[in-house]
């Protein structure tokens, strides 16, 4: 992955693109930590990729540089204007995430005492995860806490609800949903349902 398509000149160095063997060799400690070897049939997931190329898209809340791919980048920057132009601050709470990255999550979660069903109940696996793709962000709004559930009565949630679709990002993990993940108002994922321009 390379910044050569980045926004601006002064945009932070993407991530260093991840080896195919490394990737691998990500998701295979992933089944050594307690992964399941027949997740993706469980949860019905597949292998995400991850881009060839990354667009700088801002700072998270954390003021950490965040990433997407180039088409779900130039639909999250038109969304997030039209937001802001109705008075809705839409803010990154993480895009991209290597497979690397999410096992490093795991081990982390592991480390700290929870179990690999805890775990994988609010974080997919190593190689399974939307945001390798770089389509996928998680979302917050000014005076709600990130990555928790009271996101769903923000105007955020309102306007991501009612609008979202039209730049083609749309909630991955509603309640109840197919693959067994908690309840996620915050992450939307880009489709391209719809040709932005």
């Amino acid at each position: 992955m390379n910044d050569q398509d980045s926004i601006s000149a002064d945009a932070p160095r993407a991530p260093a693109d991840t080896s195919a063997g490394a990737i691998r060799a990500a998701i295979a400690a992933g089944f050594e930590l307690g992964v399941p070897r027949d997740y993706a049939r469980q949860r019905r997931l597949r292998l995400v990729r991850e881009p060839a190329h990354l667009i700088f898209i801002g700072h998270d809340t954390q003021n950490r540089p965040q990433w997407l791919a180039p088409r779900a980048a130039l639909a999250w920057q038109r969304m997030q204007a039209v937001a802001l132009n109705v008075g809705v601050e839409l803010q990154i709470v993480s895009a991209f995430r290597s497979v690397a990255y999410q096992l490093g999550i795991l081990r982390r979660k592991l480390d700290a005492g929870q179990t690999i069903e805890q775990i994988l109940r609010v974080s997919a696996a190593p190689g399974y995860s939307e945001h390798h793709g770089g389509r996928a962000l998680d979302l917050t709004t000014p005076g709600f806490t990130a990555l928790d559930e009271e996101f769903e009565h923000s105007p955020a949630y309102g306007w991501l609800s009612a609008n979202a679709g039209a730049f083609g990002f749309h909630q991955s993990y509603p309640r109840d949903n197919a693959h067994g993940i908690s309840y996620e108002p915050w992450h939307w994922c880009w489709h391209g349902r719809r040709k932005i321009g």
